[in-house]
């Protein structure tokens, strides 16, 4: 079998930030990496779940939700997905996009959004509390961030 694009990407050296993952057609894919090289700091379950449900609903409520597609978790618990239309949001449009929505999610202190057994299957594990710290922490990585900076290391 052909190895999948994402497992080509050296983890051993992958700092936390934002890539570019792949582009298909018009769906473009930002790989929001939260996890730091080489420890076993993944976020948890409720980080992750807490940080999908603020950015997913931030991002849906911008200005550019037209242009997105997908927001979501990596199943190996070390980031994010971003997906949008690149007819509609230019790569940098879409950095700075990203680095907008995490910032309000930095400060945000509404409820919880979809924090009821009606409108998510795991509610009991979401907590704006740890959403608003991991958002903290990555709006602070991608703050001077480019689309220059979109590209993967190689550890070379």
């Amino acid at each position: 079998m052909e190895r999948i694009a994402s497992f080509t990407v050296d983890h051993n050296v992958l700092a936390p930030g934002l890539y570019l993952s792949r582009r298909d057609g018009n769906v473009v894919t930002f790989d929001l990496r939260f996890k730091k090289p080489n420890t076993g700091d993944l976020l948890t379950n409720a980080e992750m779940h807490s940080v999908e449900h603020v950015i997913a609903t931030l991002l849906r409520n911008s200005p550019r939700k037209d242009a997105v597609v997908y927001f979501g978790p990596m199943g190996c618990q070390t980031g994010f997905y971003f997906l949008f239309d690149g007819a509609q949001l230019s790569e940098s449009e879409a950095v700075a996009l990203v680095q907008q929505v995490f910032a309000r999610g930095a400060a945000y202190d509404g409820e919880m959004p979809g924090k009821s057994a009606a409108e998510c299957g795991n509610y009991r594990n979401l907590d704006v509390a740890l959403a608003r710290d991991c958002c903290r922490y990555y709006a602070e990585v991608i703050a001077d961030w480019n689309v220059e900076k979109l590209v993967y290391p190689t550890g070379k």
